[in-house]
This record gives C-alpha cells, sequence and structure tokens, in this order.
C-alpha cells in the first residue's frame, strides 16, 4: 500500500526521464494550450463529399502536428445540413465555450471566465482571392462571434513543392534533380494557374520563382478565371522557347470547378497536374497560420531545399 509520501517500501519508483542537456536535446513537444481557440478551416466552393474528405484530411494533419488541437471544417456555401456551415460552426464553437465555463462554476471550479477569440479561421486558399475572402469575412462578422481571420496560405516553399510533386506524380517533371532522373514527358515550361484575378496571379507568380528554380524550367502565372489567360501566357512560353507546356493548378482544390481548368488546360494546349489537394504541406501551413495567430508556434514550417 502506498503512503501519503509516496509507494510503500519495496515497490518500483518510476522516475521522469532527465531532460537531455546542450543543443542537440529533443526539443519538448508542443501541445495546444488549454482553453485555446478552435482552428475552423473555411472551405470554399461547392460543397461536395470530396471536398469534405479533402478539408479532412487537412485538419486531420493539423492535429496531428498539434496534439489537443481543436479543429473544425465550416463551409463558405454550406447548407448546415450535410455541410455545416461556416457561420454556424462559429457559433457552436462559441456555445460550447460558453457552456463549458458555466458547468466549471456550477461544480465549484475556480475557472477564469474566458475572453479573446473563440476561433481562428484559417480560408483554405493557397493564394489570394478578394471575391472568396470578402465572403468569409462577412460569415464571420454574420456569426456575431469574436474570431480572428488569418492569411490565405501561400505563396511559401512549401507550396512549390507541393506543385513539383504534383508534376512529377503526373510524369511532367524529374522528381529528383539530384539523381538526374529524366523523364520522357517532362514539360520545358509551367503555366501555373490561379484563381482570384489579378493580384492572385501576382501571389502565384512569388511560388511561381521557387518551382522555377526547383525544375529549372520558366515558369508563369495566369489567371483560371479571366477569360483568355492560361492561352496568352502559354503562348508567351512557347515565343520564348517553351514547346512541351503543362498546366499547375495553384489551388488546393474546392476554389473552382475542375473542370473549368482541364478545359482552360485542353484550350492551350497543356498537359495537367492535379491540384495541390490535401497534400501535407497545406495541413501544416494551415496549423502555422493558427499558431502564428496566437503566438504559440515555434517556428514557420519550413520548405525543403532546392534540389
Amino acid at each position: 500500500m502506498s503512503s501519503p509520501t509516496g509507494p510503500a517500501s519495496g515497490l518500483p519508483v518510476r522516475m521522469p526521464r532527465p531532460r537531455q542537456p546542450g543543443r542537440h536535446r529533443r526539443p519538448e513537444p508542443l501541445v495546444a494550450p488549454e482553453g485555446a481557440p478552435a482552428l475552423v478551416l473555411a472551405v470554399p466552393g461547392a460543397p461536395s463529399t470530396a471536398t469534405r474528405g479533402l478539408a479532412e484530411e487537412v485538419v486531420s494533419i493539423a492535429r496531428s502536428e498539434l496534439p489537443g488541437l481543436d479543429a473544425r471544417i465550416g463551409f463558405v456555401d454550406g447548407d448546415d445540413a450535410e455541410f455545416p456551415t461556416l457561420r454556424s460552426v462559429l457559433a457552436h464553437a462559441a456555445e460550447e465555450r460558453t457552456a463549458r465555463y458555466e458547468q466549471a462554476v456550477a461544480a465549484g471550479v475556480e475557472v477564469r471566465e474566458p475572453d479573446g477569440p473563440v476561433a481562428v479561421v484559417v480560408p483554405l486558399l493557397a493564394g489570394p482571392d478578394s471575391a472568396l475572402l470578402r465572403h468569409i469575412r462577412q460569415s464571420v462578422m454574420d456569426s456575431r462571434v469574436a474570431a480572428e481571420l488569418t492569411d490565405v496560405l501561400g505563396p511559401h516553399p512549401l507550396l512549390a513543392e507541393a506543385l513539383h510533386v504534383r508534376l512529377s506524380e503526373a510524369g511532367l517533371a524529374r522528381a529528383d534533380r539530384a539523381r538526374l532522373f529524366t523523364v520522357a514527358t517532362a514539360a520545358d515550361g509551367i503555366v501555373l494557374a490561379s484563381v482570384g484575378g489579378e493580384e492572385a496571379v501576382q501571389a502565384a507568380g512569388i511560388t511561381g520563382m521557387l518551382l522555377a528554380a526547383r525544375l529549372a524550367v520558366p515558369v508563369m502565372a495566369a489567371a483560371l478565371d479571366q477569360e483568355g489567360s492560361i492561352s496568352s501566357v502559354a503562348e508567351q512560353l512557347r515565343s520564348s522557347g517553351s514547346q512541351q507546356l503543362a498546366l499547375a493548378p495553384y489551388l488546393i482544390g474546392p476554389e473552382i470547378d475542375p473542370a473549368l481548368t482541364a478545359a482552360a488546360a485542353e484550350e492551350a494546349g497543356c498537359s495537367m497536374a492535379e491540384a495541390l489537394g490535401a497534400y501535407p504541406a497545406i495541413g501544416k501551413l494551415a496549423l502555422a497560420k493558427y499558431t502564428t495567430a496566437l503566438g504559440i508556434a515555434p517556428q514557420q514550417p519550413q520548405g525543403a531545399q532546392v534540389r
């Protein structure tokens, strides 16, 4: 039997493992602070089971990076039945926080009244789209919940890495320059397709420069939502010497009908890679936006080195 001061004599005592000294010690694992706001992923576009599956993968990645994270999904154009709207998800998060506080008070637990944001809303967008961001901001305001809205996920070196992977999966780029592995169908010019008008094209161009450095081929950004933009950029690449073009969607997926992307690639005479989807970097960047907003991020996720 144990005594008030510890285990009875003869029983093994489990001692905490000493922390390894020096600069090479393992970093302490980061966990979500108790009572931290929810991460609410704002998913644009027409809701579907495929879109929900993609969003669930993204939040699963974020949870694996930050144990204890309260991550939720709100659809910008949801129906509050099968696909909960961003507004209702925020309202529900606020109700749950109030209920937890009231239960604690009723149980006689000394707790501080909750303050600060109920949630941090992270748009599931690779680049800026003023129309979609206005819609997301309005949903946050309509919820009447104290929530912080972050910037979009890009530009970022991890997105250039994700684009490289999607191109290599489609046989349109070498997977690893260091191994000098050649692909017979590798593109010698990339059209980086974005949505959101000129602002989105400029932002995509920053990631495009990082992608060009990785692939050692020219990359130019164009707008899917501006008629003729994809074809015009494709002609510019051809006039500068590129003959085998590929279209790389600078999109996560839900932002636009995939059929429109395929039609633009066909019109421009380009092969096409898949959208970024639930590539691991997307979940990591969403989490980085959340932790940075709360001031709990040990560091921003780092991009892979250019090979």
